[in-house]
């Protein structure tokens, strides 16, 4: 775990306009700070982003929530109430000041409070909000070690906040509360539960409701062409060129690159599917072929991930 001179150093190259890797409950995040037009862009041009995709902003808690939105609706506040600091977005319309170079251009703005330790001890020490996508290439496999952000950016590598592996694995629910409440992005935070909190709420159909990270068509992506087959393919597909990502034990006679075994249950898989997808990447595999997971709720964000790597790597998701 980082120490408190790392976390006042990382705090310092904050102020003075610098990018810090940090870790989150859910991935790495490449922060700048919030207020900082040209620190912003230092993040967009470190990840190749598109400037026209929106950076979401790091609080230390949502009291800090007046100071981005212009509104903070009541169903913002409950689900602030339950699951802050955690892993959920909250998208709501942003307030005067904020820069559209932290938008995207778009007038609402997404919004979370994380619970990792050292990313809470960096937001108090810092004192003011943080602007932080995952801290990966734009479109590639997001980073849930401190490991991968170095092998990511080798020598552009920016200062790194070790915080361990993140404890979640994938990037946080993202919901829109501008208007009519969409869940935009899965994440490990499902419907039911939200709303459990709000009451009713529905997916966004592709292109509904604000642009958020995360949710272009491709996406996730190692450098390796990656396919996903239902399970009783996975024989027929795993040939000699191939990684697997099952959930399964290698069998007898798979002679391919590499096996691994994610297992089948939904949370754990989450938690090793980045680390997963870069091994594979690095094994020399002329494609991945990953088994296509269960149907359900469990494993919404799960397929969500999968199939944008796949549209990524211009395959379509055969599952």
């Amino acid at each position: 775990m980082s120490a408190a001179s790392d976390i006042s150093h990382a705090a310092a190259l904050l102020r003075a306009g610098e990018p810090v890797a940090f870790p989150t409950e859910t991935v790495y995040g490449l922060g700048a700070d919030a207020r900082n037009v040209a620190a912003i862009g230092r993040v967009y041009a470190l990840k190749r982003r598109p400037s026209g995709h929106p950076l979401i902003v790091h609080l230390a808690s949502a009291a800090a929530l007046p100071e981005w939105a212009a509104v903070v609706p009541e169903a913002a506040r409950r689900l602030a109430a339950r699951f802050w600091p955690g892993p959920l977005t909250l998208i709501l319309p942003r307030a005067d000041g904020v820069a559209d170079a932290l938008t995207g251009g778009e007038p609402a703005i997404g919004l979370r409070v994380p619970s990792h330790p050292v990313a809470q001890r960096l937001l108090e020490e810092f004192g003011a909000g943080i602007a932080a996508p995952s801290a990966n290439r734009y479109g590639r496999v997001s980073p849930t070690s401190a490991a991968h952000v170095r092998d990511e950016f080798g020598a552009e590598t920016p200062f790194v906040l070790d915080g361990g592996d993140c404890e979640v694995g994938l990037e946080s629910t993202i919901v829109s509360l501008v208007g009519e409440p969409l869940l935009v992005r899965p994440g490990g935070i499902g419907l039911a539960a939200l709303a459990a909190v709000i009451g009713p709420l529905r997916r966004a159909a592709a292109g509904e409701g604000p642009r958020a990270p995360g949710t272009t068509r491709a996406h996730y992506a190692p450098s390796t062409r990656l396919v996903t087959v239902r399970a009783a393919a996975l024989p027929d597909a795993a040939r000699a060129d191939v990684a697997v990502l099952a959930q399964r034990p290698r069998p007898a006679g798979f002679d391919g690159v590499l096996w691994l075994d994610a297992g089948a249950e939904p949370v754990r898989f989450a938690h090793d599917l980045y680390a997963h997808l870069r091994r594979l990447d690095d094994a020399g595999a002329a494609t991945i072929v990953v088994e296509a997971v269960p149907d359900g709720p469990a494993w919404d964000a799960i397929r969500d991930r999968l199939a944008r790597a796949a549209a990524a790597c211009g395959a379509e998701d055969s599952a």
